[in-house]
């Protein structure tokens, strides 16, 4: 393999890697971490590259994982490279120092996508700031969609968080040749990537591997089995074919991304729908992981920070003019959110009475935030005080509409605001000093596990990054977050008084709104 002369050298446990310099950083691009998992390795747990010879060329980013493209109203938003290959199973390292004596903190990126798109190569994650400030930081490609979260009986569950799995082993074995202290690595992730770090660290096969993890935007959970099969098998009908790995991996790979997209067109976090997800296994998800570490069974030892955006939803309802069909929808909107939240009528009540001048689409996204975010975080806060941080971003983009809304908050935690695609969801001129606190607080936490404001305990603390310089606000933050405690939520149906099956109610209120919003979508 041919390689440029100039650049760091460094071995890996599959053979050696060129990178090169930028501004005194070295840049280790696409060094693969396992083998292709195609052909007979497709739908499997991910196995061991095939060793090299010679010297690897590390300068460019690796094949991105098979994904759907965003709709037009997401990718005005949200950048999302296509680099094609079959090699994606790959990673990236920047570090300050290459090589065994500097024993750096490491910082490892999992991106997000709902667990159907994204990638290592999304310019906004360059880990160059990170490498700048003292900590060796590594990014990781995984596979997504039905490849890496279908639900097939013939093949093991959960193949893309073993990825993530076999990546930070990877770097447990090999990272103090980049520069990095293996006993010191913080895990984060923002959105699904957040969800699969909470996953990660609650697993028994990650002991000893994470010091410390970031959560934003996404609490540890799990989907049921049952929800992940009929993503499945809607997909199988489509194409006329089993429900099987065997039978999926013979179909036209671009034939299946078009078909898991057209399935999951209705789906988002506020509408629910068919999606793929984390499930249980028996193995590396034993139980659910927010039950886990809130029961204080695993990771004992890992400090978190974790956080939310003021205003989540708006990334979710704004783009196609959502937000604007919720509010026309009203009560069925509602309705929809309370089944989607497992709420009484009290709780949108309540939620009205705190924001008198919201529209519907406001509150039904407050409390699906609240019931998908807030909520399960705080509960993991309190289960774990003293080891615990909690912040929220609450700056409002500059481009209309969109708030402090999910996703906005990456350009300054990777403080990459000069890069064209931040500004998609920040628009131009976004503060710099917000990006110097913001990524200076991930820097130091990753360091030594101390953000720079007071540990999770009974005054509830949460460091508030928005306009302003940040400042640490004081409990209950949340009051949407108290109220859910005091009010009672739908009890199931008995069978005795319903003969519908328990939680059809609700099912069919979500089904009614996510029909009314697609309707309008066409």
């Amino acid at each position: 393999m041919t390689a440029d002369q100039t650049g760091p050298v460094v071995g890996t446990p599959h053979g050696a890697v060129r990178g090169r310099y930028e501004h005194g950083i070295a840049v280790f691009l696409g060094i693969p971490y396992a083998a292709p998992p195609f052909g007979p390795r497709r739908f499997r747990p991910p196995e061991p590259p095939e060793p090299w010879d010679g010297v690897r060329d590390a300068g460019a980013f690796g094949p991105t994982a098979p994904k759907p493209p965003y709709s037009e109203a997401f990718a005005r938003y949200l950048a999302d490279p296509v680099i094609s290959g079959d090699d994606c199973l790959n990673l990236n390292v920047w570090t300050p120092a290459p090589g065994p004596g500097a024993r750096l903190p490491v910082l490892v990126w999992l991106h997000g996508g709902a667990l159907t798109r994204g990638s290592s190569a999304v310019p906004v994650y360059d880990g160059r700031t990170f490498a700048r400030d003292g900590l060796v930081c590594v990014s990781v490609n995984y596979r997504l969609g039905v490849e890496g979260y279908g639900l097939f009986p013939d093949a093991p569950p959960n193949p893309g968080l073993r990825d993530q799995l076999a990546a930070l082993r990877w770097v447990h074995e090999t990272i103090t040749a980049f520069g990095g202290d293996p006993g010191n690595v913080t895990l984060a992730g923002q959105s699904a990537g957040a969800i699969s770090a909470g996953a990660l660290v609650a697993a028994p096969q990650t002991q000893g591997l994470v010091r410390r993890a970031v959560l934003q935007s996404g609490p540890p959970e799990v989907l049921e089995r049952d929800k992940v099969r009929r993503m499945v098998r809607r997909m199988a009908n489509r194409l006329k074919t089993p429900a099987t790995a065997e039978a999926f991996a013979a179909v036209d790979r671009d034939l299946l991304l078009r078909t898991q997209a057209d399935i999951g067109r209705l789906s988002s976090p506020v509408l629910g729908g068919p999606s793929f997800g984390i499930v249980e296994d028996g193995d590396l998800v034993p139980r659910d992981p927010l039950r886990a570490l809130v029961d204080r069974e695993a990771a004992r030892d890992v400090d978190l920070l974790m956080g939310w955006t003021r205003d989540e939803y708006r990334l979710w309802l704004v783009p196609g003019g959502l937000l604007e069909r919720v509010d026309r929808l009203g009560a069925v909107a509602l309705a929809g959110a309370m089944a989607r939240c497992h709420a009484g009528h009290e709780v949108p009540r309540r939620y009205r009475a705190l924001h008198p001048d919201a529209g519907t689409a406001e509150i039904v996204g407050q409390m699906v935030t609240d019931h998908l975010l807030r909520i399960p975080l705080h509960r993991l806060a309190d289960a774990r005080p003293g080891s615990s941080y909690v912040y929220e971003f609450a700056w409002p983009s500059l481009l209309s509409g969109l708030g402090a809304c999910h996703a906005l908050e990456l350009g300054f935690v990777f403080d990459t605001g000069d890069v064209p695609e931040s500004a998609r969801l920040a628009g131009e001129g976004a503060p710099q000093e917000l990006a110097d606190a913001m990524h200076a607080a991930w820097v130091r936490f990753a360091a030594t596990g101390d953000p720079g404001w007071q540990p999770w305990d009974d005054t509830h603390p949460v460091r508030i990054f928005g306009d302003g310089p940040p400042h640490t606000a004081y409990g209950p933050r949340d009051p949407e977050v108290a109220l859910w405690s005091a009010v009672p939520t739908v009890p199931e149906p008995s069978p005795a008084s319903d003969p519908r099956p328990p939680g059809a109610e609700r099912a069919s209120a979500v089904r009614r709104l996510r029909r009314s919003v697609g309707a309008r979508r066409r």
